[in-house]
């Protein structure tokens, strides 16, 4: 696998939003991963030990995504409400909207909880418990990694 291969195989991972990309060919192995921002990621290429491969990585440094951490006992009784795909977290459904939810409120099964921006497709995210929403675990507009902890929500 040439440079130009791997460039163009970098582009089509960021343009079509794949989280993951592994290929192994002939002791040459190269894993692409796309995560929290689609322009930011490292791109990681190795080759085998018993060859010998140009190692090329992307010059741009990694974005941090927000990390949700538990730091009390009170936190492990919580239910955690985890993001289904990479995207943007938006909290309301338009700039002059309200919250779908905030820290408070009551949901249930089926209400709407956020919109996750993903190839600019937006997938409203519904809540599968019932609860009180007790912590939003990441900012509005910010991106989210799949299974990323979006919210916290007491079951009693």
């Amino acid at each position: 696998m040439n440079l130009e291969e791997i460039k163009d195989l970098i582009k089509l991972v960021s343009k079509s939003g794949i989280g993951k990309i592994e290929i192994e060919n002939e002791g040459f192995k190269i894993a692409i991963e796309n995560g929290a921002s689609f322009s930011e990621q490292p791109v990681y290429v190795q080759a085998a030990p018993a060859t010998i491969a140009p190692v090329a990585q992307a010059a741009a440094a990694p974005v941090a995504a927000p990390v949700a951490t538990s730091e009390s006992t009170d936190e492990a009784r919580y239910i955690t409400v985890k993001s289904p795909m990479i995207g943007t977290f938006y909290r309301t459904p338009g700039p002059d909207k309200d919250d779908f939810v905030s820290v408070g409120s009551v949901i249930q099964p089926g209400d709407k909880l956020c919109i996750i921006e993903a190839m600019k497709t937006f997938n409203e995210i519904e809540s599968e418990v019932s609860g009180k929403i007790v912590k939003v675990l990441v900012d509005n507009a910010s991106p989210v990694d799949y299974d990323q902890p979006l919210f916290l929500v007491d079951p009693a």
